[in-house]
C-alpha cells in the first residue's frame, strides 16, 4: 500500500429522498470497503451518509452514491485531507476544558456544516467542539468552535466561506468572553 492509500478521507452525501439514500448506501458499500460513520434519515425527509476510508475506497463509494442519487443530491463532500478534529466532533460534544471565545456557524445542510468545520479547524488555533447534525433543526447543521478571539475570527471567516459560496450559510456568531453561566448549555 502507498502512503496515499493510507490517508483517511471523509465523504458525505445528503439526499432529498430517503429511498434514494438507502439505495445509494447499498451501492456504496458494495463497491468499496468504507467505514460508515453515520447513515440515517434526518429532518425535512432527507437521508444522510457520512463515511471514511482510504482515498480510493472513498472515491469509488462517493462516485457510486453520487450517481445513484442524481437529482436527489442536496449537498455533497469529498474531503481527501480531513482535519483530525472533525470526525470525533460529528454528532458529539467534546469537552476541551478551556473556556474562551465561542464561534458558531449555522448551515442549511449537514454536509456544508462538516465542510465549514473542516475549514475552520484548518485555519488553526481553534478546537471544534461539536458538529450537530440536523435532527430537530429543520435540516440545518451547526458547528461550535472555541479558541482565542483572533483565532476564532480567522476560523469563522474560513469556515463560512464555502457555505456562503454554496448559498448554504444560515447564520454565524462570535461570542468573545462568554459568561460562565452559558457553559453548561453550550457544552451539551
Amino acid at each position: 500500500m502507498t502512503d496515499k492509500e493510507n490517508i483517511i478521507v471523509l465523504g458525505a452525501l445528503e439526499f432529498s429522498s430517503i429511498v434514494i439514500g438507502f439505495q445509494a448506501l447499498d451501492q456504496m458499500v458494495k463497491v468499496a470497503p468504507i467505514q460508515i460513520i453515520d447513515a440515517r434519515t434526518i429532518s425535512s425527509g432527507k437521508y444522510l451518509i457520512i463515511f471514511s476510508g482510504d482515498v480510493a475506497s472513498v472515491e469509488y463509494a462517493y462516485k457510486a452514491g453520487y450517481e445513484t442519487g442524481g437529482a436527489y443530491i442536496v449537498d455533497k463532500l469529498f474531503l481527501p485531507q480531513v482535519h483530525p478534529d472533525v470526525i470525533p466532533a460529528i454528532g458529539n460534544t467534546l469537552n476541551i476544558g478551556e473556556w474562551d471565545t465561542i464561534g458558531i456557524i449555522e448551515t442549511l445542510s449537514i454536509v456544508s456544516g462538516i465542510e465549514s468545520a473542516d475549514s475552520a479547524a484548518k485555519s488553526g488555533g481553534v478546537k471544534i467542539i461539536e458538529i450537530r447534525l440536523a435532527d430537530g433543526y429543520g435540516g440545518k447543521s451547526y458547528v461550535k468552535i472555541m479558541g482565542s478571539l483572533d483565532a476564532v475570527q480567522s476560523a469563522m471567516a474560513d469556515g463560512t466561506a464555502k457555505a456562503r459560496e454554496k448559498n448554504l450559510l444560515g447564520m454565524e456568531t462570535i461570542i468573545p468572553q462568554p459568561h460562565k453561566e452559558i457553559k453548561p448549555f453550550f457544552m451539551k
